[in-house]
């Protein structure tokens, strides 16, 4: 059943990777490295793990998704279309004046965005209330927040983590897209993270580093993290940025550019455009 599971989430997140890259291509602007990284662990929390209906974005039981590398969000509204929450037409009226698809993820604007995030390092404090919130409301809904390596360099993110100890909040998870780059260069090289995962043990959570590209590793860190009941817990998820096409990938040049008519084809092709 999980073979099985595995094999679907792998199509729809081909599919998700090709919105990505036509969305950024048809729109002249966007991204593409940062989004291509995270789409994986979007594509099984969307669809394979969280709880939620597209039909009623706003349901208070909903699970919620926090976005925290607001700038990878063409993963998260490619999977927002193919979920039902708005016609996969909009796609290519990402950021463009007026559209519901801006360049940082609008709560106001786009059905089924939790937390409008873009300022780094934020993520996780957002996170951390709505985690308290449900449980101050009596409701059982779990709150994901996604974040990049580079923002963990801002000292919000370890004052949130200490508060979430604090609170032992069970119903937050947070996923680091750890691709090893951030948009001025590598991460060892700016402001190193290492060790990643025993600075977070230090500080009280449960810890799990994992393939973040493989789905069998995400949705088993995922089922581990949820059963954890009195603390947060944290996935260091190992990513490539720009997974998934091979001139995009590990070249920071793609932090935010646009690909040629040239460069959208030879994507396509590499994503399987036929499936």
């Amino acid at each position: 059943m999980l073979s099985q599971t595995v094999k679907e989430l792998e199509k729809t997140a081909r599919q998700i990777r090709r919105d990505i890259i036509t969305m950024i291509y048809q729109a002249g602007d966007g991204h593409p490295g940062p989004s291509l990284s995270c789409a994986d662990l979007v594509t099984a929390l969307y669809f394979a793990v969280m709880n939620v209906e597209p039909a009623d974005p706003h349901w208070p039981r909903r699970d919620r998704l926090i976005l925290s590398k607001g700038h990878a969000c063409p993963a998260v509204y490619a999977a927002l279309a193919r979920k039902g929450y708005f016609d996969a037409a909009e796609l290519p009226r990402l950021r463009s004046l007026g559209s519901i698809l801006q360049g940082h993820p609008d709560m106001l604007k786009t059905p089924g965005i939790d937390f409008s995030s873009g300022s780094l390092g934020n993520g996780i404090s957002a996170g951390l209330g709505m985690a308290l919130a449900a449980r101050i409301s009596g409701l059982d809904y779990h709150t994901y927040v996604i974040c990049g390596d580079g923002e963990l360099q801002e000292g919000i993110v370890w004052e949130a983590a200490m508060a979430a100890k604090r609170y032992q909040v069970g119903n937050l998870t947070v996923l680091v897209d750890y691709n090893g780059v951030q948009s001025g260069g590598r991460i060892e090289e700016i402001s190193g993270l290492e060790p990643l995962v025993p600075k977070w043990e230090a500080f009280g959570w449960h810890c799990q580093e994992i393939d973040g590209h493989d789905f069998t590793e995400i949705l088993t860190a995922i089922a581990e993290a949820k059963a954890v009941p009195d603390r947060p817990s944290v996935i260091a998820a190992r990513t490539v940025k720009g997974k998934g096409v091979s001139f995009i990938e590990n070249n920071n040049a793609w932090h935010k550019r646009v690909p040629t008519r040239e460069e959208w084809e030879q994507a396509m092709k590499e994503l399987g455009a036929e499936d």
